[in-house]
């Protein structure tokens, strides 16, 4: 643990600390959506797809009434438009017979464990989704792995190299301390697409070398640029550092 409070205090001392008393929250049903859409895109295309969503269907009955092919339209700037249409509707049909309205702020209400399960059982909605509605909507001690995480916590030696995402955030929730959640969140973040990037990691430019299990192995201190590891499973649902 000695090595993980490093690791938090050297990436705030690059970064700094990150609030979620900064932002305003979705709601919970909005946060699952706004998730979805960014499933496989980046930040600039999910925002466009969410903001012609949201303007085009001012309430979630209207979304889940539109002709599937025209939500496919509205949504086409953020990519796998046909899936995420679907996907979409499926969860406010499965939402509005589950609890008679398009809401799902009851769960604030819940457990991890009790919102983790219910939110489970929606198809294609995979843990790091799940954490994403739970941390920054629900404002629950969770901590969400995205791509950027996943390939840092590899590299610094936090996850097994075999272990996949699954894995990595049962890792991750259980030696972060609730308070550092956030925060460790959006920094590994933050670190992963400026400096520990997939392709050209920028190891000559890290604040976290002697913490780095991947650095010391690779042959940067000779100078040599160090080979990529192999490559996670994509992660459904990128998201950008912080809030929108």
């Amino acid at each position: 643990m000695k090595t993980l409070a490093r690791l938090i205090r050297a990436l705030e001392a690059a970064w700094g600390r990150p609030s979620l008393d900064d932002h305003d929250p979705l709601r919970p049903l909005d946060e699952l959506i706004f998730t979805i859409l960014s499933q496989n895109t980046n930040d600039r295309n999910r925002d466009r797809a969410w903001d012609a969503l949201k303007s085009r269907y001012p309430t979630w009955d209207a979304v889940a009434a539109a002709p599937r092919r025209r939500i496919e339209s509205v949504i086409r700037a953020g990519g796998l438009a046909p899936t995420k249409s679907a996907r979409i509707q499926e969860v406010l049909r499965r939402v509005k017979a589950d609890r008679g309205a398009y809401d799902l702020d009851f769960l604030r209400d819940l457990s991890v464990e009790e919102a983790e399960r219910y939110l489970r059982a929606f198809k294609g909605v995979g843990m790091k989704t799940i954490r994403c509605v739970l941390l920054f909507s629900c404002r629950k001690p969770v901590i969400p792995v995205d791509t950027h995480i996943f390939r840092v916590g590899k590299r610094l030696g936090i996850f097994p190299e075999k272990a996949n995402p699954e894995k990595a955030h049962a890792i991750l929730q259980e030696i972060t301390p609730p308070a550092e959640m956030y925060p460790f969140h959006v920094n590994l973040i933050t670190h992963g697409r400026r400096v520990c990037k997939a392709q050209r990691p920028r190891c000559e430019a890290c604040s976290l070398t002697s913490l780095c299990a991947y650095y010391g192995a690779s042959g940067s201190r000779r100078g040599s640029l160090p080979a990529r590891p192999s490559a996670p499973p994509r992660d459904p649902a990128r998201r950008s550092a912080g809030r929108r």
